[in-house]
């Protein structure tokens, strides 16, 4: 790793490379367009009163008893009948499946792609040496 930082210090002081007036202005004019102005001020945000916190505290005590009160105070739910078995109720449905029966030109073009992937497979083994 010295050899490598070595080398780099040696190659960044061989460069030797020169900026015209121009281009500094204009590197110059467009560092000072991108620098950020100063801030605005802005406003301080105003603390409430503890007067404020003490309200909002006892107007969700309150909320919250309410909501409590009115979940307590309602008349039970009357019980439902029972679930009824949907399955019980839906008729079964027969299914008949068969085989299919392959027709005899359909077995002939079946037994030829077999043939035709045995002579393949017997082709790769020979290929490969196996």
């Amino acid at each position: 790793m010295d050899k490598l930082a070595k080398q780099l210090r040696e190659d960044a002081q061989r460069i030797d490379v020169t900026i015209s007036d121009e281009l500094d202005r204009r590197i110059d004019a467009s560092l000072r367009a991108a620098t950020p102005e100063t801030e605005t001020q802005r406003p301080v945000p105003v603390a409430r009163p503890p007067l404020f916190w003490w309200a909002s505290t006892i107007t969700g005590i309150a909320a919250a008893i309410a909501v409590i009160a009115l979940v307590n105070l309602q008349e039970p739910e009357q019980p439902t009948a029972p679930p009824v078995d949907l399955m019980a109720t839906v008729p079964s449905i027969e299914l008949k499946a068969e085989t299919a029966m392959l027709t005899a030109p359909l077995q002939e073009e079946l037994d030829r792609l077999q043939s035709d992937l045995k002579k393949a497979e017997e082709q790769v083994r020979r290929d490969i040496g196996l």
